[in-house]
């Protein structure tokens, strides 16, 4: 008897057929089309069934994006797959008891365009087979919250374009293969809560382009490898595993740092932590550390969170010692210190907590030792009980999907704060999860920022219309044939009009007259980059229209479609006739231009860097919402007739945008010039001006009395003397002669974040009283 076909072949056969006799144009759609309809079957997820009975082979593209299902096409090809289920799915679930992970991974292969790929608690269960590396242009994997197990495939490694991988909440085994460090492009590694076991391989140090390494909840052991080579590596978690006995060696750019609940011991170099600036938080809880307490941790300069609790960490504090006014959390509990919390740390404020109990202090707030338990402890600190593995001594972080995208949730870390009571003799519990929330929210920022922004370009495009091919005659049609009435302004590079396409959809078009040396792949190449730019803080891509063949460089014009916004400036906003804004909406502002800024730097591949901000390029429509208007697009290097000399080949994957180190503190220089008229309520108009603003923020900024004096009346009244003063040293900083001492884009959210905090605060009191 013949050996039975494999259905997903007969499949194949079946679609070959159909695209032997269709039409050229609709064979890639076609092919593309079958094949999600056999990954639905294979999932026999009824949510993304939905999605497919109402669509038809050549319009799968506009699907429009639910929380189940978001696809993403560039022209004809399908570049993004982004499936969710709940967080409920089991084995037992949606999927059949024959399911085969092969055969739906290499039916995923076929997608020969797929860029992102993120399938998430989908109750995929069974190894992670070798045939994953059949999508080789694969730029972000995201398989979090399954059942995956076995080892990850070392031909995982194949994926030389791979920039994000999350594994994470899994049931992978064995080692982390040594072959990541053939991904050489990578960016994010996340292989959170699995089973992982052996040593961390050294190979990893050779990856120069990693910004976060999250490892925590798994079975790992040994020295963490010297990661000081590691320019780029800002986030390093390794929680929960059993990593020691000696302190990691880190580069000082180091953002966030949690090594909780391993085996560390010693190695804590006063010297090398010193030079941490910008450290913001540091978690080594729960370790085996002895030695003395090193003061100094307490005044990093960009120090927000310190967690050392549960070590064997010896010394005296003294009530002078200095902190950074920035700390929201302190935990230095179960040591073994000694003399009086430091008075830095025992000010009053409701945005930071502080725990010290179970030492030897002097302060009896909190519950503390006598003076010879630390004594004798720390004679004996030699003799360290067996620490038992403790999974469920945290929430640890989750990575799971939202809207079509991949969401990446920060742990949240839920601390109980014991204050001693001294009428009834009793403990209170105060739930402090508020404040912890906010510090983990500023801290998420930051965290596997790669992925969250490539969430965050979901989220957007999911709110706009699919990013398409218009052909000239819709543009035409849209403008009235490009009549004098829908011109709006001559541009740098070309001319802008406004049209209005025919589903009553308002648009500005731009034309860009292109170098007739280019090549027309660079042109592709670019536009497939504008195609990414889709944010809700940017005047966002809809479209292009290229008005030439690629056969015939003689025609060379594109169009670039966008979204039409409103022609309020901020500038109108703060020093115009009309409304003005509240201090408030001001600093809102002033955040919605930041992440726009950061996804600009951080949202594609490469970033869009030295973006000439204006305060006149930042819109505001009627619900004061931002957006911000002109940035450097890819492509004006070419539209200026410099030709490709000055761009890389799209194989280089780099451009004019490649980033240098100093790149994206030019945009931080605008931001602080746009701070400037926040704050003092007038146009600054010249380079002369800036500086003479500048020079009046430094001398006044010193009393409360001089920092109103300068502040725009309008909202004199009404700012918190704390929020202002925030917000004025911030501006400095951003506008700090040497671009090495101006703050980072994700430091200037921060303090935005904060001075907003602040400014709460004020308001809260006001309304109690």
């Amino acid at each position: 008897m013949a050996k039975p076909v494999d259905k997903l072949h007969l499949l194949v056969f079946i679609i070959l057929s159909i695209i032997v006799s269709a039409p050229h144009s609709n064979q890639l759609q076609l092919f593309q089309y079958q094949t999600l309809v056999r990954i639905q079957q294979l999932l026999n997820y009824p949510s993304v069934s939905s999605s497919f009975n109402t669509t038809t082979v050549t319009d799968f593209c506009n699907i429009e994006p639910t929380p189940s299902l978001t696809l993403v096409c560039y022209e004809d090809n399908l570049t993004q797959l982004h499936i969710a289920g709940d967080n409920n799915n089991n084995i037992n679930g949606e999927l059949a008891h024959n399911f085969s992970t092969d055969t739906f991974f290499s039916t995923l292969g076929s997608l020969s365009s797929l860029k992102v790929l993120s399938l998430v608690s989908l109750g995929l269960w069974g190894p992670l087979p070798g045939s994953i590396a059949h999508s080789s242009s694969l730029e972000i994997l995201n398989l979090s919250s399954n059942y995956l197990s076995g080892s990850i495939p070392v031909q995982i490694s194949s994926l030389r374009n791979l920039q994000t991988l999350i594994l994470d909440d899994n049931k992978f085994t064995g080692a982390v293969p040594s072959e990541l460090s053939l991904l050489q492009v990578l960016s994010v590694l996340s292989l959170k809560n699995n089973s992982l076991s052996g040593f961390l391989p050294v190979s990893l140090t050779g990856l120069q382009s990693l910004r976060v390494v999250s490892l925590s909840a798994n079975h790992l052991s040994g020295e963490i490898p010297d990661l000081r080579n590691l320019k780029n590596l800002q986030v390093f978690d390794g929680q929960d595993n059993y990593f020691g006995p000696r302190f990691p060696r880190l580069h000082k750019k180091m953002v966030t740092l949690v090594l909780r609940n391993n085996r560390f011991q010693f190695g804590l170099n006063p010297d090398e932590l010193r030079s941490y600036n910008q450290l913001q938080k540091l978690d080594i809880s729960l370790n085996r550390f002895v030695g003395p307490f090193i003061p100094s941790l307490l005044s990093l300069p960009s120090i927000t969170y310190l967690d050392i609790h549960g070590n064997k960490l010896t010394g005296l504090l003294l009530q002078n010692m200095s902190c950074n006014p920035q700390l929201a959390f302190v935990d230095l509990s179960s040591n073994l210190l000694t003399g009086y919390l430091p008075s830095c740390l025992q000010v009053e404020a409701k945005t930071r907590l502080v725990l010290y109990s179970k030492n030897c202090l002097s302060n009896e707030e909190q519950e503390q030792h006598p003076s010879n338990f630390c004594q004798n402890e720390a004679l004996a600190v030699k003799v360290l009980p067996h620490k038992q593995k403790n999974k469920s001594s945290y929430a640890s972080s989750v990575v799971g999907g939202t809207v079509g995208g991949i969401a990446v949730v920060g742990a949240v870390l839920l601390v109980v704060k014991k204050v001693y009571n001294k009428n009834n003799n009793k403990v209170e519990t105060t739930s402090t999860r508020f404040i912890l929330e906010n510090v983990s929210t500023i801290n998420t920022v930051k965290l596997l920022s790669d992925a969250r922004y490539i969430s965050e370009t979901m989220k957007m495009g999911a709110s706009l219309p699919a990013y398409r091919t218009f052909t000239l005659d819709e543009l035409k049609e849209a403008t009235d044939c490009f009549d004098s009435s829908s011109f709006m302004c001559d541009a740098s590079h070309g001319q802008i009009y406004k049209g209005k396409l025919t589903d009553g959809t308002l648009v500005a078009i731009r034309s860009l007259k292109m170098s007739k040396k280019s090549s027309p792949h660079m042109y592709t190449y670019h536009i497939e980059l504008i195609s990414k730019l889709r944010h809700s803080n940017l005047v966002s891509a809809l479209g292009h229209c290229l008005d030439f063949s690629l056969d015939d460089p003689s025609i060379s014009i594109i169009y670039l479609i966008f979204e039409y916004a409103p022609n309020e400036t901020l500038r109108s906003f703060i020093s115009g006739p009309g409304y003005k804004l509240t201090w408030v909406q001001r600093i809102a502002a002033a955040i919605a231009i930041v992440k726009g800024v950061q996804f600009l730097h951080t949202g594609i591949v490469p970033g869009v860097f030295s973006n000439n901000l204006k305060i006149t390029d930042v819109l505001l429509d009627e619900n004061f919402h931002v957006k911000i208007n002109s940035y450097n697009l890819p492509l004006l290097a070419e539209a200026r007739g410099k030709g490709s000399a000055e761009v890389s080949s799209p194989a280089k994957k780099t451009s004019v945008l490649a980033r240098t180190e100093q790149d994206d503190k030019s945009d931080v220089y605008d931001i602080g010039i746009i701070l400037i008229e926040i704050i003092v309520g007038r146009p600054i108009t010249s380079k002369n001006v800036v500086v003479l603003v500048k020079d009046l923020l430094q001398v006044n900024i010193g009393t409360d009395e001089a920092r109103k004096s300068i502040v725009d009346p309008a909202v004199m009244n009404e700012c918190s003397d704390e929020s202002l003063k925030r917000m004025m040293e911030l501006c400095l900083r951003c506008l700090s002669n040497e671009p090495k001492d101006r703050p980072s884009v994700e430091d200037t959210l921060w303090n935005l974040q904060f001075a907003t905090q602040i400014q709460g605060l004020k308001e809260n009191n006001q309304e109690a009283l």
